[in-house]
């Protein structure tokens, strides 16, 4: 039994248990929480293909979208990437490490960091994003590109709240 089919299981569990209450949140969250699981899953196996992991590519992309010279203030990575200054750091830390990133001062600001793409940084970033695409749209199969359409205007819907 798929894990998806187990959240209906679930549901119709607690319908019979607490006829009371209405299960049924827990039906789209459930199956929100194990696809996005999964998806993860098939997006980090693609990601260690590469020799890097979820959070170095989150910033190897900021920092490409930011365009030329694809360098970003390391406070504005952690608002791309959302997650904390901390964890950005590290981050990036794993990236100069491997040769993909550069970080120095601000020419304003002493104390801030810039980050900056490496010419192999940009280059792993280029030869990854083609492929990262191409593991979404196996992912999104199953969807033709209205119903794609109209989950994106759902979970739009959602996340704005």
């Amino acid at each position: 039994m798929s894990e998806i089919d187990r959240v209906a299981r679930f549901v119709e569990q607690w319908r019979e248990q607490r006829p009371d209450l209405d299960p049924s949140p827990m039906a789209v969250i459930g199956r929100m929480r194990r696809i996005s699981d999964d998806f993860t899953a098939a997006l980090v196996e693609n990601y260690r293909r590469f020799g890097i992991g979820e959070g170095e590519f989150d910033v190897l992309c900021a920092l490409r979208r930011a365009g030329d010279p694809f360098a970003l203030p390391q406070g504005e990575i952690a608002e791309h990437t959302m997650v904390t200054a901390g964890a950005t750091s590290k981050r990036v830390d794993r990236l100069i490490a491997g040769g993909l990133v550069s970080r120095h001062p601000l020419a304003d600001d002493g104390r801030g960091r810039a980050v900056t793409l490496t010419q192999s940084g940009r280059a792993l970033i280029d030869r990854m994003y083609p492929d990262h695409l191409k593991t979404e749209e196996a992912l999104l199969a199953p969807l033709d590109r209205a119903e794609r359409a109209q989950l994106e205007a759902l979970l739009v819907k959602l996340a704005v709240g």
